[in-house]
């Protein structure tokens, strides 16, 4: 685990609005290596799932580099109900990224979306049925399947359980860890629950207004925090205030 997957130097990004333009990244730079999972951590507004779009390609107007060692990253969104086609079944859903794509024949794709389904545990029953039939960590369990139907070696998971109930919660990231193990997948982690985190990552950034605040290994930043505003999120994720 210690060659980059994805590398990010010196990143500004900027929204325009009303004419106006607005820089909301202030020279991002970091690595996330092979295997690894990466942390994204900071308050709402701080910048974090702008970073990912810019990452993903989807907000053009930035400076810098970012330098992918591998195909593009797959995207996981928080709200699984908001993310997927209210009018596609399941087997829809996930088989097209491969029709996009092409190449695939119509038997390989059944193939592959049985695989992908049984790998992220829905059952081939649910093949036919829409996402309003579906729970809510259904529905993120199919969006799980349909980011890693092309095989991606990084996931971008943006908040995957905050709109889940603890009980799902735990099932979904415990899914995560299982995928991470079983297909070498490395992962950027966006969220604002500190115990997810210190769970799940090996190193985490601290982003706030923009900017990265500080970074390192989760028991070097969970441990011993060296800014005021990393305690300030440590304190509150633990009740301590």
């Amino acid at each position: 685990m210690d060659r980059p997957i994805l590398e990010v130097r010196d990143l500004d990004a900027f929204y325009r609005t009303k004419g106006a333009r607005r820089q909301v990244l202030h020279g991002v730079s970091f690595e996330l290596l092979e295997g690894e999972i990466l942390g994204l951590v900071g308050e709402s507004g701080s910048g974090k799932s702008t970073l990912a779009r810019v990452i993903l390609g989807l907000e053009p107007e930035y400076t810098g580099t970012i330098t992918h060692h591998t195909e593009r990253p797959q995207m996981v969104f928080q709200d699984p109900g908001g993310s997927l086609n209210p009018r596609m079944t399941v087997r829809r859903t996930v088989e097209e990224p491969l029709v996009v794509a092409g190449g695939y024949s119509r038997t390989e794709r059944e193939r592959l979306v049985r695989e992908m389904l049984d790998l992220v545990g829905i059952d081939e029953r649910y093949l036919d049925r829409l996402p309003r039939a579906l729970s809510g960590g259904q529905r993120q369990r199919v969006s799980i399947a349909a980011a890693l139907i092309r095989r991606p070696q990084l996931l971008i998971a943006d908040e995957p359980v905050s709109a889940l109930d603890a009980t799902v919660q735990a099932q979904v990231l415990d899914l995560l860890w299982d995928l991470h193990q079983q297909l070498g997948l490395s992962y950027l982690l966006i969220s604002h629950d500190l115990a997810v985190v210190e769970e799940m990552c090996d190193r985490v950034l601290i982003l706030k207004e923009g900017r990265i605040v500080e970074q390192g290994t989760v028991a070097q930043v969970f441990d011993a925090p060296q800014q005021e505003y990393t305690k300030e999120l440590l304190w509150v994720s633990r009740g301590e205030r």
